[in-house]
């Protein structure tokens, strides 16, 4: 399945060039920042209230929006979907209590 990430991935870092008028991802890279992260704010709030419903196909497509859109940030910033994957193996068989207080140490 990370296949499909990097697919993506790539396809998000081509936009990244694109006219704003010619796909919805290189309209969301004109209008910057903060509009990755109100989209990523909505879909969040949006996948948070599929759950509540129980709606196993509307999670697993809020969930899909919000992925996206967090691939779109990962592209805007110059990170890939392995960065992440690379974080989340590092972090594999470590108490998420010791993993957390080991990153406020850090702070």
């Amino acid at each position: 399945m990370s296949d499909t990430l990097n697919k993506l991935a790539a396809v998000l870092e081509a936009r990244k060039g694109a006219e704003a008028s010619s796909s919805y991802v290189a309209g969301l890279y004109a209008k910057g920042l903060d509009a990755i992260l109100k989209k990523i704010g909505e879909e969040a709030t949006e996948t948070v209230l599929a759950a509540k419903t129980g709606d196993k196909a509307k999670i697993v497509h809020e969930t899909a929006d919000l992925w996206f859109h967090t691939l779109v940030l990962l592209a805007q910033q110059g990170l890939k979907p392995d960065d992440i994957l690379f974080e989340l193996e590092r972090r594999f068989g470590t108490s998420g209590l010791d993993e957390k207080a080991a990153r406020a140490g850090k702070r």
